[in-house]
């Protein structure tokens, strides 16, 4: 037997580093931006006293609701070095398909629909990518096209109204004096950062963005790890427009439209790197409320619509830029 007694492995810090220091080196991006959205907050709620109204601001995580779960989705597929420009199309195609099922039907059988259109339109995107090779970008823009295609078919381009009053009631319920799908917009993003924190596959997620063959070699199963971010963004879709059209109190063929550029936004600003490997769903949270606080923002104080379009894009570059600049100073440490 040897006596030889083991040290420590001059890699492992005999120190722990401060836990503070450590989360805010992590999350800088995350924090730069966090700051960013409080500046904005501040100042339309200095210039604008109606912004800081309890209606109003239920109001902006109302509209930012449907984006917010779909963002998700969009968080693990640019994750993995994927895109996805079908979210618009799934959301058309899926609440239309639920909506024509749950007239006939009635208003269980139109909600399983729904999320089995969303699904197996997810899953289609993510059979391509990840077991027949294809670039996600030409996939899913693909079936971007073929859905709203559908979806104006099987429509006539007309919008459903009458559905039935339980589908109604899943827009309106209130939990704690608060609307149900707010709760349900929070849990998702909790579930979602454990998921990306905790999990297995979490990791697998950003092994695979960061470099899929590296990734492949160690063992994962690639083909299923690039896959499951599609189906999710899918699923998504389905239960966010469920919930829209709900409070909406009908479903119109041109549902979905914008989705693919103000979720990418939302996730690209939010840190997250579309070159896959790198970024959070606490980044994309942030996003998605700096979108939805500086749309309600401009509305209030009277910005003409088509103006909107212009500051988010300056907000995207901005935050690329901030990226680069990030990446830059990383690699000459």
């Amino acid at each position: 037997m040897s006596n030889k007694v083991s040290t420590p492995s001059k890699a492992v810090p005999l120190v722990a580093k401060n836990p503070i220091k450590a989360a805010i080196n992590q999350y800088r991006i995350e924090l730069a931006i966090l700051f960013a959205l409080v500046i904005l907050v501040v100042s339309l709620s200095i210039i604008e006293p109606r912004f800081l109204m309890p209606a109003n601001i239920e109001n902006v995580l109302s509209q930012v609701m449907v984006l917010g779960l779909i963002a998700i989705g969009q968080t693990f597929v640019i994750l993995t070095g994927g895109i996805d420009l079908s979210v618009g199309g799934i959301a058309a195609i899926s609440t239309m398909v639920g909506a024509i099922v749950m007239l006939q039907w009635g208003f269980v059988p139109g909600v399983i629909a729904m999320l089995l259109v969303g699904a197996l339109v997810g899953t289609i995107n993510g059979f391509l990518v990840s077991k027949i090779k294809l670039a996600p970008f030409i996939v899913t823009l693909a079936t971007a096209s073929i859905a709203v295609s559908i979806t104006y078919v099987i429509s006539d381009g007309s919008t459903k109204t009458g559905l039935p009053a339980e589908f109604a009631k899943l827009g309106s319920m209130k939990i704690f004096g608060t609307y149900a799908y707010l709760w349900l917009l929070v849990i998702c993003y909790i579930l979602a950062h454990i998921f990306l924190t905790r999990a297995k596959y979490g990791r697998y997620l950003y092994a695979a963005g960061s470099n899929a063959e590296a990734a492949r070699l160690a063992g994962v199963p690639i083909d299923r790890v690039l896959m499951f971010p599609y189906i999710v963004t899918g699923v998504l879709c389905a239960v966010a427009m469920m919930i829209e059209a709900s409070r909406l109190g009908a479903i119109d063929p041109n549902t979905g439209t914008g989705f693919e550029m103000n979720t990418i936004a939302a996730v690209v600003i939010g840190g997250a790197s579309l070159m896959g490997g790198r970024g959070t769903v606490v980044g994309t949270f942030i996003g998605i409320l700096l979108i939805g606080v500086l749309s309600n923002g401009l509305n209030l104080l009277g910005v003409n619509a088509f103006w909107q379009g212009t500051a988010l894009g300056v907000i995207m570059l901005l935050a690329v830029v901030l990226d680069r600049v990030v990446r830059i100073r990383n690699s000459k440490k």
